[in-house]
């Protein structure tokens, strides 16, 4: 592990209640919790850079670390190694599957229950990047999820899955249900064309969800070109352009720490409308 790139995150194991599965969790800062859920090929600097910055906008952030070795740098290898892995463990990730989450989804769900718990607010937030970005719509059946965040949902693999979101239909009604009762919404981000996101699946989360999924997608010319991918892919980490604060990635990364802080509030820190 890059011990530099976490060096200022306290790390702990959680276990789920079943005892099925033991990940370390790295956490940092102070008031209402989001769990940021790493993309392939782990939990890298850009992914604790994200975090970084949620933090100082007035959130805990923890960090699970599902795959890969944490704080280490990506590259082509490690990123084919780990995918290979996370696809032979089926009894935790469903690559394929169009019409289920994985099962490491029940994990997160207490994660984030134990973490509402301690980190109070009205809710937990949730972003998944690419293998994971589903997860964050899954993980809705908790009642503690109240922010889910899409970052570029890669799964279910596969071009005759195209348009699938990759979670039950019991867990798209709970989310629909609940975003209507509770007047709650989600985000979806995604670089146009991007041979991972395609129009079909970003097109099924509209047709699902209507006016309570905002899409953003990004042109990929407004994207920081990364030689380890050949089409951007990586909104709010490796494609994100730091170099241009107005630019469209960065707004995106705006965008989405502030819904966060919007959703994850106390009531009574919520700022009456002029």
């Amino acid at each position: 592990m890059d011990h530099a790139a976490l060096a200022e995150y306290a790390r702990s194991d959680f276990t789920d209640a079943a005892g099925r599965w033991t990940r370390p969790v790295f956490r940092r800062g102070q008031g209402p919790a989001v769990i940021i859920i790493h993309e392939m090929p782990g939990l890298h600097p850009l992914v604790v850079r994200f975090a970084d910055r949620v933090a100082e906008a007035g959130m805990t952030v923890a960090l699970p670390s599902l795959f890969g070795e944490p704080g280490r740098e990506p590259s082509l290898g490690y990123g084919l190694g780990t995918i290979l892995k996370a696809i032979c463990i089926r009894r935790e990730f469903d690559v394929w599957a169009a019409d289920r989450s994985s099962p490491i989804v029940d994990w997160l769900r207490e994660l984030a229950r134990a973490l509402h718990a301690e980190c109070g607010g009205r809710g937990v937030g949730a972003v998944g990047m690419c293998f994971t970005g589903n997860f964050a719509l899954a993980m809705m059946t908790e009642p503690a999820v109240v922010a889910p965040v899409l970052a570029q949902p890669s799964l279910p693999l596969g071009g005759k899955n195209a348009a699938a979101i990759g979670v039950s239909a019991a867990e798209i009604g709970c989310a629909r249900r609940r975003m209507a009762e509770e007047d709650l919404s989600m985000i979806g981000l995604r670089f146009t064309g991007d041979p991972f996101v395609r129009d079909g699946r970003f097109q099924a989360l509209q047709d699902t969800f209507g006016e309570r999924f905002e899409a953003i997608e990004i042109d990929p010319a407004d994207a920081r070109p990364d030689p380890r991918l050949k089409h951007p892919h990586s909104v709010l980490t490796l494609n994100l352009r730091d170099d241009d604060p107005d630019g469209p990635t960065k707004t995106a990364e705006r965008r989405v720490i502030a819904f966060f802080k919007e959703r994850t509030a106390p009531q009574d820190a919520i700022a009456p409308a002029p």
